[in-house]
């Protein structure tokens, strides 16, 4: 036994193949993996700078060269349709001065727009004066909700330029007939969503008011309000939207200074490529003016507001 030892013990030692130090390892596997993550990072990032991008801005456009294509085939088919270029010259003209004054009649498209605005928010305001708060009542009290109910629902679906002559017959001008004619189409949708967001308010928080004895006025600010805020936002963009739709054909049966009256003298004298300018002009205002209300929806609301 002690011999075999001895032996294997002379025995030359057969050389091993020595490993690389861990220490040189790690970094290189360090690098490579650090390398591979700036690649994923930047192939990442590309992705998401330019793919949202596109999808934001690509459809919109291919929209619009759509509306051009077919306004231009149109055109060449039509000797009295002006082509998108024709109309795009007189833009230019017609935006160069904007608000020139040469006589009561003979105004710049600027001034008939912020005439046409003047009006619209002098009728909104006095619908949003008397409707929200009757949206408050009716919704609140069942007694007033049978009482008024009957009436909105005869009154509601009468066309607004129905009003009209009998704005002409009761205060014997233009002017505030047109601005009534907006008042009694922006109430309505101002009443029913008050309302609507009145009725959906959780029974939970009106028995907690009752057991907490609060007052009247205590329970439409801190219950009633903050509930029904989104309903009466929603109200509140619809009436704005049919308001800048009625006040162009109310100017147009009325006259004086504003875009709808800018637009029926154009077609009076055979403009038709201003007729075209204030149709686009009319439409990026309304959508203006509806987008504030959206970003005053979102400001004070936490619901997702959306067109």
């Amino acid at each position: 036994m002690s011999a075999v030892m001895n032996t294997r013990m002379n025995e030359p030692a057969v050389p091993v193949a020595e490993s690389p130090p861990a220490r040189a390892v790690k970094p290189a596997v360090a690098e490579k993996a650090q390398a591979v993550a700036a690649a994923q990072v930047q192939s990442n990032g590309r992705k998401i700078s330019f793919k949202p991008f596109l999808l934001a801005v690509l459809p919109p456009i291919l929209g619009l060269a759509l509306l051009v294509l077919i306004w231009e085939i149109v055109a060449a088919k039509s000797s009295g349709i002006p082509t998108p270029l024709v109309t795009l010259k007189a833009a230019i003209v017609l935006f160069s001065d904007p608000f020139y004054q040469n006589g009561p009649n003979d105004q710049g498209i600027g001034w008939n727009i912020l005439m046409s605005l003047e009006r619209v928010g002098t009728g909104f305001g006095l619908a949003a004066l008397v409707g929200i708060p009757m949206g408050f009542m009716i919704g609140r009290f069942k007694f007033l909700s049978g009482m008024f109910n009957p009436i909105i629902s005869i009154l509601k679906p009468v066309s607004p330029l129905a009003w009209l002559p009998i704005g002409l017959l009761v205060f014997k001008a233009a002017n505030p007939a047109s601005i009534w004619a907006i008042f009694i189409c922006s109430i309505w949708p101002m009443i029913i969503n008050t309302a609507v967001g009145v009725q959906r308010v959780p029974q939970d928080y009106m028995n907690v008011a009752r057991v907490l004895n609060l007052s009247e006025w205590k329970i439409v600010t801190k219950i009633l309000f903050p509930s029904v805020l989104p309903y009466m936002l929603t109200g509140v963009r619809l009436s704005i939207g049919t308001a800048w739709l009625v006040i162009v054909a109310a100017e147009m049966l009325t006259g004086g200074v504003g875009i709808g009256f800018w637009v029926w003298d154009e077609w009076n004298n055979l403009n038709v490529p201003h007729i075209i300018i204030a149709i686009f002009a009319i439409g990026v205002v309304g959508l203006l003016l509806e987008q504030a209300l959206v970003a005053i929806a979102k400001a004070f609301t936490y619901e997702d507001v959306r067109n």
